[in-house]
């Protein structure tokens, strides 16, 4: 249904005109993300300052009509998509780097900036910001914040959340407030810097972020180890963990994401084996060679097929050939994709691994299991390529997430709930808990008009 129009009278004097649009084909163009849900919403705004969010999140809330927050799209839980209509503010137009600051390691950005843009404006100045997601080039930093993503190096160098330092947002309510410090150490009072950081515009949101920087390593050091079972490679993933020397990266892939690899990308020279870890160690040059040492050691677990170690930048990038691969292998095989990406204890990877080879011999539908090993973080993808294997797929979904818990896990490392995976959130949070979640969002939110039908349960 169409915005009242007390309510799109005020959005007009709040937005100047190009940066408002109740056009059919600006509002399909806001309906989806990376995820397969589809709901239109009733009017498309393009904030370019933290006055105009305020006042627009009042005018929403006077009206009672849902706001949803949207960055780059990318969300493959459905977090974007405005289920209940209303209006979806595009912050792509609020993409300003507003201060590097290397001497307290700190950057200041507005949330529409893209992280691939956010990492080549730190390199000059000789830093980096820790989280990497796969969508880099296309994902903002507002929508790394909303979902806690992280990519490969969160294993060394943390999520998201361990990288922010600061927010500035506006809550539900219409109020603007400010969190967190410009300092890495700080103890006055309750973590709202960490609480909105995964809350995926449920509560507030935010305008400006205070990021947390790491200094650019000197050095680089690439290994690749190929194994005759995937058992084989997760124990290995577990010794590698065990000792000092903590990869920047440690990612894993099955027989059939290298198969798929193969097949999409001959050129690639993707090995054939029944398991594959990457891992890349970062430091100080003299360093390396004891760390590397260190880590081929715990990587030589019985099962190690071969071990290589990248002589140059060449061989480094044609020994990640095969993961740059695999998402568009992916692709090719099915668009009935199922993304999850559940969480283990690196030490019982082993028995992740093992429950996810039983689930597609049970449900008969191929299931490619891959990602971030290091942080016991796998994007365990179902690949349905018919109407029966989308059924059998998604009667496995239960089972999958009830072995991930029974393991001590959780349901999701980086892509977050959305609407995808509301309903089974109480497998994993209690009542006690997710009664405590529903009070924070009372205090920020108490209306419900932010980005509703998402996260909690």
């Amino acid at each position: 249904m169409p915005l009242p129009a007390a309510l799109l009278s005020l959005l007009q004097e709040i937005f100047p005109p190009g940066a408002l649009s109740t056009a059919e084909a600006e509002r399909r163009a806001h309906a989806y993300d990376n995820s397969r849900l589809n709901a239109l919403p009733d009017a498309v705004v393009f904030p370019t300052e933290h006055a105009q969010v305020e006042a627009l999140v009042r005018a929403c809330r006077s009206h009672r009509v849902p706001l949803t927050a949207r960055g780059g799209g990318t969300s493959s839980t459905g977090a974007s998509v405005p289920l209940q209509g209303g209006v979806v503010a595009n912050f792509q137009r609020m993409s300003r780097i507003l201060r590097i600051d290397p001497d307290d390691r700190l950057a200041v950005v507005e949330p529409g900036v893209t992280n691939e843009a956010l990492q080549q404006a730190l390199a000059p100045h000789g830093f980096f910001w820790a989280p990497d997601p796969g969508s880099a080039p296309w994902c903002t930093v507002g929508g790394n914040l909303a979902c806690n993503a992280s990519g490969p190096h969160a294993v060394k160098y943390g999520s998201t959340r361990d990288n922010v330092l600061g927010l500035a947002a506006v809550a539900g309510t219409g109020e603007s407030f400010r969190c967190g410090t410009q300092t890495t150490k700080s103890a006055i009072g309750y973590d709202l810097t960490r609480l909105l950081v995964g809350s995926e515009g449920t509560l507030a949101i935010i305008t400006e972020a205070t990021l947390k920087l790491t200094p650019k390593p000197a050095g680089l050091r690439t290994l690749r180890a190929t194994y005759r079972d995937a058992g084989s490679a997760a124990k290995a993933v577990a010794r590698i963990m065990a000792q000092p020397a903590t990869p920047c990266a440690l990612e894993f892939m099955d027989a059939l994401a290298l198969k798929l690899a193969r097949e999409h990308s001959p050129e690639a020279g993707v090995p054939e084996a029944e398991a594959l870890l990457m891992i890349e160690l970062d430091g100080a040059p003299d360093a390396l060679d004891a760390a590397t040492a260190a880590v081929e050691a715990a990587a030589r677990v019985d099962g190690l097929v071969q071990l290589e170690v990248a002589r140059d930048e060449a061989h480094t990038r044609a020994l990640w050939a095969a993961r740059k691969a695999l998402s568009f292998a992916q692709r090719a095989v099915t668009q009935h994709k199922i993304n999850e990406d559940v969480v283990v204890p690196v030490s019982r990877l082993p028995g992740l691994i093992d429950a996810v080879h039983a689930l597609a011999e049970k449900h008969a539908v191929p299931i490619v299991s891959f990602g971030h090993a290091g942080n016991g973080n796998l994007h365990v993808n179902l690949l349905p390529r018919d109407v029966d294997e989308i059924e059998r797929a998604y009667a496995a979904l239960p089972e999958l997430f009830a072995r991930v818990l029974a393991l001590g896990g959780t349901l999701s490392g980086e892509h977050g709930i959305g609407a995808v995976k509301r309903e089974f959130m109480p497998l994993a949070v209690s009542d006690a808990t997710l009664a405590l979640m529903r009070g924070v969002k009372a205090a920020f939110d108490p209306d419900g008009i932010l980005n509703p039908g998402k996260l909690l349960p």
